[in-house]
C-alpha cells in the first residue's frame, strides 16, 4: 500500500512539473523528501562522489571560503528530477554571501519553483574579495574549475544536459569552459588544453552583464592590470579608421564562432550598468550580448544595475532556463 501511494505521488509530481513548465530529466525519475533546502557548501554526498571519481584535486567544494559552493544530494536516497542548473558568479563575488551576496536571490526564486539541492550547483573561483578584483583574469585555474564543475554535475546527477547561468566575468569564463580547446596562461605554464567542446551537454546558457567584447573601463586604464590585460583580460583594444586593434587574445579567440554555449543562448543587460558602463557599448558593439544569442532581456533603469541584473531577475532566469522565453 505504501508503495502504491509512493508511485501515485511520483506521477502527480511529474504532471505538476509538466504543467508548470519545469524541465524534467529523461533519466529514471525518483523522489526523496530530502534536499528541499539549498545550503552553503556542497553536500557530503556530492563531495564524496567528487573525491571518488577523480575530481578531488580541483577544490570544487571550496571549503576554504565561506559560501564558496552549494549543491548536491543530501544522501544516497536523494535524487535530481529537474535538469540541473549551474551558477557562475562574477569577479569578487562568491556562490553565496560575501559583500555581493552571491546567488542568494536566484536560489530563493528557484526554490519557490520546487528546485532542490540536488538540482542547483555552484563553485567559487578566486578569493571572493573586492581587493583582488583587478588581479583576477581568465586564468587556467578559474576556467578549469568551472569546466570540471560542469563535467562533474552532469556525471553525478546522470543528466543528459545541464543549464548554466553566468554573471559578469562568470559569463566569459563559462563560455570558454564550454568551448574548450586550447588556451594560454603565461602565469600557469603557458598553453594548456581544456578539453573538447561541451556544447551538446548544455541546454540553456544565460549570460548576465557579461563583457564579451571587453570593458569600456579598460579604455582608460589600458592593459595595465591582469583584469584589463591584453592576453587574458577584458582589454577591448583601440579603434583606428573603423578597425579595432589590440583586443585581448582571450576575447578574440572566444568570439571566433558562435552558438557553442548550448542549444539556447540568452543575454541580460542594462543600459545603466555601473560596471560595464557605456550602455554596454564597446566600439559600437553591445559587449553584454552573447554572440549568436537566441534572445535577450534588456533594462534601462534601476534597480537593474550590474548587481541588480543578477539579484532582481530570478523570474527571467527561470523563464529562460525552463521555457526558453524572455517574457
Amino acid at each position: 500500500m505504501k508503495k502504491n501511494y509512493y508511485n501515485m505521488f511520483r506521477i502527480i509530481l511529474l504532471i505538476t512539473f509538466v504543467l508548470t513548465g519545469a524541465k524534467v530529466m529523461a533519466a529514471d525519475e525518483c523522489y526523496s523528501g530530502e534536499g528541499i533546502h539549498v545550503d552553503s557548501g556542497i553536500t557530503s554526498d556530492f563531495n564524496n562522489w567528487l573525491n571518488n571519481n577523480g575530481y578531488g584535486d580541483y577544490g570544487l567544494d571550496r571549503s576554504d571560503l565561506e559560501g564558496g559552493s552549494f549543491g548536491g544530494k543530501v544522501s544516497s536516497e536523494d535524487c535530481a528530477i529537474k535538469q540541473p542548473v549551474i551558477f557562475v558568479h562574477g569577479n569578487s563575488d562568491r556562490c553565496l554571501g560575501g559583500l555581493i551576496d552571491g546567488w542568494q536571490n536566484s536560489i530563493e526564486y528557484f526554490k519557490l519553483k520546487e528546485y532542490r539541492s540536488a538540482e542547483l550547483y555552484c563553485t567559487s573561483y578566486g578569493t571572493g574579495s573586492a581587493l583582488t578584483a583587478s588581479t583576477n583574469y581568465h586564468s587556467k585555474d578559474f576556467i578549469m574549475r568551472i569546466r570540471k564543475m560542469v563535467e562533474a554535475v552532469k556525471a553525478y546527477t546522470g543528466a543528459e544536459k545541464v543549464d548554466i547561468i553566468g554573471h559578469s566575468m562568470g559569463v566569459t569564463l563559462a563560455r570558454k569552459a564550454i568551448k574548450g580547446g586550447w588556451a594560454t596562461d603565461l602565469l600557469a605554464g603557458g598553453d594548456y588544453y581544456i578539453g573538447g567542446a561541451l556544447t551538446s551537454s548544455v541546454d540553456t546558457f544565460v549570460g548576465i552583464a557579461g563583457g564579451n567584447q571587453g570593458l569600456a573601463t579598460c579604455y582608460l586604464t589600458g592593459p595595465t592590470t591582469p583584469g584589463c590585460g591584453s592576453t587574458n583580460g577584458f582589454y577591448p583594444g583601440q579603434m583606428w579608421w573603423g578597425i579595432v586593434f589590440g583586443q585581448s587574445d582571450f576575447l578574440k579567440e572566444l568570439n571566433q564562432g558562435s552558438g557553442y554555449e548550448g542549444s539556447y543562448r540568452y543575454s541580460m543587460w542594462s543600459s545603466v550598468d555601473q560596471v560595464v558602463t557605456g550602455a554596454c557599448i564597446v566600439w559600437f558593439k553591445n559587449t553584454c550580448q552573447v554572440p549568436g544569442q537566441t534572445g535577450e532581456k534588456s533594462f534601462n533603469s534601476y534597480p537593474y544595475g550590474h548587481i541588480g541584473l543578477k539579484d532582481e531577475t530570478g523570474y527571467y532566469q527561470y523563464r529562460m532556463v525552463n521555457a526558453h522565453a524572455t517574457d
